[in-house]
């Protein structure tokens, strides 16, 4: 075979060095791809695929795109999962002998992206690093974006399924894995399938303590890990080493925007399995994966991305510290009660950029004067944000104030340095504001006036030699040369030098003028290098304050999110609910945040809560489906977790008990991918429950039992209410919707235990729903009656009642055409048109409508239903 050119030689040697990136190497204006790269982005970018000349008998498939353009199509490649290796040209092309030396200056992964482009604003991208050792799993996150890094170790029973859970909380786009761990099987199904994230294997045995405890101290000092009591955590140690080798592997520079690791215990957070995040629709909703619909699009009226980025990590992140949750509540209630103050920080924060983000870039050396300038903006802020802050009575606020550092001498130098609308590119000039430097001040201002130079020298040259129609002009060959006619060769002075002779002029130069041409015409070429330094050398003193920013960027993210919920609060009338280590949860006209919000055409019906590990620890509650069961209990245990984050919650009042850990098991489909039927799923999920909840948490259980049989079913219901009642084997406070009225007698036989029901009110075969949970068991589960509202044909509904009315005489069903007991001649069936019906099903409701038995909340429900009804028609 023929051997590759010199240049595809040097290619093949780089990409086999990285053999699972996606190589783009650079010639000229572009980056290029080869061979199977090529074929693979051409199918993803739908890029042409062409051929280049390789030295071999078959040309080498080829596409490419422009290196200045190249970020669009690097983020299209990285959203789907692939890494691309970055290939760049180490020297000037023009100057280089030979081969141009290239090599790997970044490698960009879905967890190691940096470019804001490529980037939610509202999202961290988190990049995961997992070890399990011994009983243990280490895990570390981070985001280089902005510099955050959090770890943790879980031990104990179910490791695997504590791991996801934690995995959970940080949604991260990337995992690594160490190659050789075992009991973590389902990790990589759970990130492809739930998360859409890349999962990277690790090399076996790469990853020794030791080895990581050596990239731990390069990156953060040798005495890190004594100082902060964390160098007894194996598995922490590796799984953090890990993360951080990666990062050195993919950015190829120092990690100077790092901020310290923050080590943290899950029991410092309510923990919450993934289950419990998806069927609670925290940050997204489980169809759409949309934020409107969820507890995030309710909380967030935060206005810096900073603000957004933390309020996510706060819901994802409930406390179970009764004084980190105090604070952040006076914090609000202050900012709830001092408008003024709360509008003013609101208006400032509105223009605040993206610091952590902005320092990223400019630690990499990628900011660029818009960058340092948005900076600025936001630095000029900080007076204004600290005068709004004086004054402040909660502890919260205050140290937010005493966190804000206003950087006088930063915001100083960059008032000075940079101009106040600089350009894109940092190579071309025009970056450095007038005054900062007199050497570029003097260049400008040649580059400026360089024709008032010439006709400076033009005119001084006439007066000294009295040649009146001397001139200067410049063409390509000469460059400036002084042009004199040949009646006046006998005044042209000795110093002039001539270049040309032409019919009727001499053309002359000059020591003075050449020296000029060479200033002005090197001036453009100087300046931008000269400004490019000084650009430079201003980047570097910003990164220098990277820790200072950093601390800024984390108060004006906290201050924006307890606005947010000062906002939220005082718009929803919502309450500053007591928050304790009791065992109680006491909810006093609660509504699920998310529901009232999407409401437009009729009012929310507001529920009492009772739940301790006393008399109420376990409350059954029955009633139709459709009638609110699910968003009951849903809204008792978002109002719970809105309450450990610190915000005020919808209710009139709120007591509660903090709970370590939420619990939800409601309704679940067919996970094929797993090879798991909806009752395999259901039963996985109440096992997990049962080995993991405590006494101190909360537990929803939607209709267990309902995908087997109905004995088999309902057998497994009553076992499940009655271990999780039982205060020796769990205790805890649980919710429990169900379908099986036989349950009911469970009040009478376990302590703990009470029923409750959706009220519904029924009229004729007209059902009506109330919304309101009472006391008691439900008598009926107006099954028949639900499906007539579905818009079940009236034929199957008719027929069902007929069934029903059999099985509950206990007789065989009778077929379906066959004689009844004084049974009800069929409606006709007539053809009417759309608009007859809907008005007479309209005059028929209100005619079934007896307002003396109406609640005033039934009543305005009702007619909002009327009036919605009649303005169809």
């Amino acid at each position: 075979m023929a051997e590759l050119t010199p240049m595809m030689q040097q290619y093949m040697e780089i990409k086999n060095r990285n053999k699972d990136y996606i190589l783009l190497y650079r010639l000229g204006d572009f980056y290029e791809m080869f061979f199977e790269d090529a074929k693979l982005a051409s199918k993803e970018l739908d890029l042409v695929l062409t051929g280049r000349d390789c030295g071999q008998e078959e040309r080498a498939p080829m596409c490419g795109v422009p290196y200045h353009s190249c970020e669009s199509y690097i983020a299209r490649l990285v959203a789907k999962g692939y890494k691309v290796a970055i290939c760049e040209q180490l020297e000037d092309p023009a100057t280089a002998k030979g081969l141009v030396k290239r090599d790997i200056v970044r490698v960009i992964t879905p967890g190691t992206v940096t470019e804001l482009g490529m980037l939610d604003e509202s999202k961290n991208n988190y990049l995961a690093a997992v070890s399990l050792t011994a009983g243990s799993a280490g895990i570390t996150f981070s985001d280089i974006s902005t510099g955050e890094i959090y770890a943790t170790t879980v031990e104990g029973r179910d490791v695997p399924m504590r791991v996801l859970g934690e995995i959970g909380k940080f949604s991260p786009t990337e995992i690594i894995l160490e190659g050789g761990m075992e009991g973590l099987e389902g990790l990589t199904a759970f990130a492809h399938d739930r998360l859409h994230a890349t999962v990277t294997r690790a090399p076996e045995g790469e990853f020794t303590r030791e080895k990581c405890e050596q990239i731990i101290a390069e990156t953060y000092g040798a005495d890190y890990l004594a100082r902060e009591g964390l160098a007894e955590l194996p598995a922490f140690i590796i799984s953090c080493g890990m993360l951080l080798d990666y990062f050195r592997e993919t950015q190829r520079c120092d990690l100077k925007n790092l901020k310290p690791i923050n080590y943290y215990l899950p029991e410092q957070f309510m923990e919450l399995d993934v289950t419990t995040r998806r069927n609670l629709e925290l940050t997204e909703t489980m169809r759409q994966q949309d934020k409107r619909g969820s507890l995030l699009g309710v909380l967030d009226r935060t206005k810096t991305s900073m603000g957004t980025r933390l309020l996510r990590r706060w819901i994802e992140m409930p406390l179970c510290n009764t004084a980190a949750i105090k604070k952040r509540q006076n914090a609000v209630a202050e900012l709830i009660r001092s408008g003024e103050r709360r509008e003013e920080l609101i208006a400032r924060l509105k223009l605040v950029s993206d610091i952590e983000r902005l320092m990223t870039r400019v630690v990499y050396n990628t900011a660029n004067g818009r960058d340092l300038r948005a900076l600025l903006a936001t630095l000029e802020l900080l007076p204004p944000v600290k005068a709004a802050l004086k004054g402040a009575e909660s502890a919260y606020l205050k140290e937010l104030d005493e966190s804000l550092d206003e950087l006088a001498e930063l915001r100083e130098l960059l008032a000075r340095a940079i101009v106040e609308k600089p350009p894109f590119s940092v190579r071309e000039g025009g970056l450095i504001e007038k005054g900062y430097s007199s050497e570029v001040d003097s260049l400008n201002d040649l580059l400026k006036n360089s024709k008032a130079y010439i006709l400076k020298i033009e005119n001084t040259e006439r007066e000294r030699t009295g040649i009146k129609n001397l001139k200067i002009s410049y063409n390509k060959v000469f460059g400036y040369y002084l042009e004199v006619t040949k009646s006046y060769q006998n005044l042209v002075p000795d110093h002039y030098i001539r270049k040309q002779t032409l019919a009727n002029c001499e053309r002359y130069i000059t020591e003075e003028l050449k020296e000029l041409e060479g200033r002005i015409l090197s001036a453009h070429e100087r300046v931008c290098s000269l400004e490019y330094e000084l650009f430079s050398k201003v980047r570097e003193q910003v990164a220098g304050e990277t820790f200072r920013l950093q601390r800024n960027a984390q108060a004006l993210a906290a201050l924006d999110v307890l606005c947010s919920f000062a906002v939220v609060a005082r718009r929803g009338g919502y309450c500053m609910p007591e928050v304790d280590f009791s065992d109680e949860i006491r909810i006093k006209d609660g509504r699920h945040p998310v529901v009232e919000d999407l409401l437009k055409d009729a009012l929310f019906v507001p529920n009492d809560t009772l739940l301790d590990t006393r008399e109420n620890r376990l409350a059954i509650i029955t009633g139709p489906n459709m009638a609110g069961k699910s968003t009951y209990m849903r809204q008792v245990a978002v109002i719970t977790l809105m309450a450990q984050i610190g915000s005020f919650v919808p209710a009139s009042s709120a007591h509660i008990g903090v709970v370590d850990k939420i619990f939800t098991r409601v309704g679940a489909a067919d996970d094929l991918a797993m090879g798991q039927s909806t009752f395999m799923v259901e039963m996985s999920e109440v096992a997990h429950i049962l080995k993991n909840a405590t006494k101190k948490s909360l537990i929803i259980y939607d209709e267990i039992g309902r995908g087997t049989s109905t004995f088999d079913g309902m057998s497994i219901a009553r076992a499940v209410v009655e271990f999780t009642a039982d205060r020796k084997l769990l205790g805890a406070k649980t919710l429990f919707a169900t379908h099986y009225h036989e349950l009911t007698e469970l009040e009478r036989t376990i302590g703990g235990v009470k029923n409750y029901n959706i009220a519904v009110k029924k009229r004729g075969d007209d059902i009506t729903f109330l919304r309101k949970i009472v006391r008691g068991g439900a008598d009926d589960s107006y099954g028949i009656e639900v499906a007539k509202l579905a818009g079940i044909p009236q034929k199957v509904i008719t027929r069902a009642k007929e069934i029903l009315q059999d099985i509950e005489l206990a007789e065989p069903v009778r077929p379906a055409h066959a004689p009844r007991r004084a049974s009800q001649p069929e409606p006709e069936i007539e053809q009417t048109s759309f608009e007859r019906s809907g008005a007479e099903a309209l005059a028929e409701s209100m005619r079934m409508l007896d307002v003396n038995t109406l609640t005033p909340i039934e009543a305005m429900n009702k007619l909002f239903e009327l009036c919605n009804e009649a303005k169809k028609l």
